[in-house]
């Protein structure tokens, strides 16, 4: 692959910078795809020349060209298809009242736990969605999701911010994935452990754990803004707004999720029963474990012959297909709706196809924004972006520091990318030979890498998780990632911190 240096880097930056100043999210991304691709057209590397004429007319047409590559990759579909799915799923549970009817039981038992404790609604609400999130570790897509569509109308009703939701939700997904590895994280970053030559990499993931700072701190951040209420950054003008005029939303938010998805009424006569709600997502969250299993048991099979059954299991849900897995999940939650609310004659099969077309419809601009994402990930992969920054990396490199800047590393990637196992695979393959080399701490190195690249999943504008966080919460996309920042940045620099500390201890 060629080199482009410094280059690699202004699209990917570039566009986060401009997505953050003028709030143009989809724009911003199609021009840093666009420079991308006028670079690579137009720079000779071998030369240091610049062919402007070449660069403008080649670098349009191969962004075109790109665009309709993202369908290449049967992953990426997937993941996009299952996006504009979940506004079926969304708009079905509203109609049916299973919406209107959780708020109700929510609304009741916290009713009864006021009645104990004066005030503590909020706190126990806010802490209710962290706990989900953390427990649906399956997938981090499931997981914002279910804590999206499940809370924010709660939230809504006690008048807490939904940038503050999507940071709960955004902040309890990543994190637990990495942390409970039985599911598609863990597979990946176990093939990549294997490619290193680890003979056991499920023990060496476990040791790795142990040093894996930043998504504990993350997930205990949460915790700590949750109970003291001590919010700060953009975060406290995000509460200060919803609590002195009840809005939600900024004045000139762009929510990520359509008005025709949050603003679906309950079907007229209809008793609102909150099962109509709980019971497709919970087939939804069951359905992932299951079809990674099942996408991962042929290659269990050939790997672990004489493993018991429950060993299987895992395993094989460690190598499945993620993509896979939430396409069906989301498809077989949506078939179930459809059958459990025709049995109860809630709507007809015309109904419900067109009340399917306007919920995959409403989704088109989250399902655009993944499509830039992907490409605007596969042009700084072209370009070298990642292995570049790492090379430079090295020079700054003695043993005792390798964790500290393997982790400064790893997140400047993965927030420049936006791609946490884009990350990964970059990372692993320079540090774990580096840290054998140089005598450094192996686990806490691989640790490190991991921790980098969940903060970049965890806050880059360009990150499908972060993505997924504004559409679940239907807020402002820069919104959310503004008021995010600041935790993600304090979580980052404590693990920093930690590990800076501990290479200086030797």
């Amino acid at each position: 692959m060629e080199s482009y240096g410094f280059l690699s880097l202004l699209p990917p930056v570039i566009a986060i910078v401009l997505a953050i100043r003028t709030k143009q999210v989809h724009i911003s991304l199609l021009f840093g795809i666009w420079l991308g691709w006028a670079i690579l057209d137009g720079y000779d590397p071998e030369h240091d020349v610049f062919a402007l004429n070449k660069a403008l007319i080649n670098g349009s047409f191969d962004t075109i060209e790109a665009l309709v590559n993202v369908f290449q990759d049967a992953g990426n579909t997937r993941t996009i298809m299952f996006c504009a799915l979940v506004g079926a799923l969304i708009i079905f549970v509203q109609r049916s009242g299973g919406v209107e009817g959780f708020i109700r039981h929510v609304n009741r038992l916290l009713h009864r736990y006021e009645q104990k404790r004066a005030g503590s609604n909020r706190t126990v609400i806010q802490l209710l969605a962290w706990l989900t999130g953390l427990l649906i570790f399956v997938e981090s897509s499931i997981s914002v999701l279910t804590v999206g569509a499940l809370y924010r109308p709660v939230f809504d009703d006690l008048k807490i911010s939904r940038e503050k939701l999507a940071y709960i939700a955004d902040s309890s997904s990543a994190p637990s994935s990495i942390i409970i590895p039985f599911n598609g994280w863990g597979a990946f970053i176990m093939s990549l452990l294997v490619a290193e030559g680890f003979a056991d990499p499920f023990a060496t993931l476990f040791h790795a754990v142990a040093y894996n700072f930043y998504p504990f701190l993350a997930l205990v951040l949460v915790l700590i803004i949750i109970f003291f209420k001590k919010d700060y950054g953009p975060m406290i003008k995000a509460e200060r707004r919803v609590a002195e005029t009840g809005k939600v939303l900024n004045d000139d938010a762009q929510p990520m999720i359509s008005d025709e998805l949050t603003d679906v009424q309950t079907i007229e006569g209809v008793t609102p029963r909150a099962y109509n709600m709980v019971i497709p997502i919970l087939i939804m969250v069951f359905m992932m474990p299951v079809m990674l299993a099942a996408t991962g048991w042929e290659s269990a099979m050939a790997q672990k012959p004489d493993a018991s059954t429950l060993r299987l299991v895992f395993f094989a849900i460690g190598q499945g297909s993620g993509s896979t897995a939430v396409l069906i999940a989301v498809l077989t939650s949506i078939l179930f709706a459809m059958v459990f609310y025709r049995i109860q004659g809630l709507m007809r099969l015309g109904e419900m196809v067109d009340l399917t077309l306007k919920g995959i419809s409403g989704m088109m601009p989250l399902a655009l924004l993944m499509m830039l994402a992907f490409a605007i990930g596969a042009v700084c992969k072209e370009m070298g972006t990642g292995p570049y920054v790492a090379e430079v990396a090295k020079a700054w490199l003695s043993p005792h520091m390798v964790p500290f800047i393997v982790f400064l590393v790893s997140c400047f990637i993965a927030f420049s990318t936006g791609t946490s196992w884009g990350t990964f695979a970059i990372m692993i393959s320079i540090a774990v030979p580096m840290a054998r080399e140089m005598g450094a701490d192996v686990y806490m190195t691989i640790a490190a890498a991991l921790g980098g690249g969940v903060f970049g999943d965890h806050c880059s504008p360009i990150s499908d998780t972060t993505i997924l966080s504004s559409m679940a919460s239907a807020t402002d996309h820069i919104d959310h990632v503004r008021t995010q920042l600041p935790y993600a940045l304090t979580a980052g620099g404590g693990a920093a911190l930690l590990y800076l500390i501990i290479g200086l201890m030797g």
